[in-house]
């Protein structure tokens, strides 16, 4: 009887022998599953996009995301304080040289007030070297360093900078028309800047400023440009504006310069920038700015 007690005994002690050894054996083989010999399993960390040399830190699936649902694409903002203030300086500067002196750049059969805009737009986006210099011409030495670098070349859009559609951006938007390399008074207004204020004391330099004569039946919207303290003029003046009159069958236009407390007492009260004149809409801010 004790032998066989014993047995028994034995026998158990050898099953839990061998169910340790096994547990042992599973939860290193577990841990070390996939790795070579003396390699540690590594830890998973999510992936992120490493900052640029702006000190920003671009979005997942930047190429399409819409995070502001303003229509343009986050890879089509300038989304660093410093890009930002660059494209503000050069857009102002462009368009205020064009008073002093039009450049042959601007195509003149888009000489008015929205070719303006776009000109001055477009021409901050390039890469601001010795090539563009020569063409532009005297006057720009001061210019802004460039946007992020080569952002035209490597942007989504390309040359169709303007939003021509109301809605959120989405993958399809440029194979179905709603960016193009035109864009007039009323689509700058609609689709690519967003109201600021009617108040100028909201205004900051690169806002535009709209204006509406609905009984104009060709061209009812007309836009200016917010410059603020010039850069050449000398008259301690922070409320330029710079703007194209528009061209006529008669008249091919010009572009002019002046400050808003002369505007506040044009002999047409429709262009006054004055909260009491209902054609006056306000202030609005560029959305790549936003």
């Amino acid at each position: 009887m004790l032998a066989v007690i014993k047995n028994l005994w034995l026998g158990f002690v050898v099953l839990l022998w061998l169910a340790v050894v096994t547990l042992i054996w599973c939860f290193s083989t577990d841990q070390t599953r996939g790795n070579t010999p003396g390699e540690t399993r590594p830890v998973i960390t999510p992936v992120t996009s490493r900052p640029d040399h702006h000190g920003l830190r671009p979005p997942a699936n930047s190429v399409s995301l819409d995070s502001d649902n303003d229509g343009i694409p986050d890879s089509a903002e300038l989304r660093s304080f410093r890009d930002r203030e660059d494209f503000k300086r050069a857009f102002i500067s462009i368009a205020e040289m064009q008073f002093y002196r039009i450049s042959d750049q601007w195509n003149g059969e888009q000489r008015d007030c929205a070719g303006l805009v776009r000109f001055a737009w477009r021409e901050a986006l390039r890469r601001h070297d010795r090539a563009w210099f020569q063409k532009m011409g005297p006057g720009y030495e001061d210019l802004a360093a460039d946007v992020s670098t080569n952002y035209r070349d490597r942007g989504l859009l390309g040359e169709k900078l303007f939003r021509t559609d109301f809605g959120s951006y989405k993958t399809n938007d440029l194979t179905e028309a709603r960016f193009s390399e035109f864009a007039d008074a009323r689509t700058l207004k609609n689709f690519n800047s967003r109201f600021i204020s009617r108040d100028r004391q909201f205004a900051q330099p690169g806002d535009l400023l709209f204006y509406h004569q609905p009984w104009v039946q060709k061209f009812p919207y007309h836009v200016m440009i917010f410059v603020g303290e010039s850069r050449i003029a000398t008259a301690e003046t922070r409320d330029w504006v710079v703007y194209h009159t528009g061209a006529s069958a008669v008249d091919e236009g010009m572009v002019k310069k002046v400050e808003l407390s002369v505007l506040d007492h044009h002999p047409n009260k429709r262009w006054r920038p004055v909260e009491s004149n209902p054609n006056f809409l306000g202030f609005y801010r560029l959305n790549i700015l936003e």
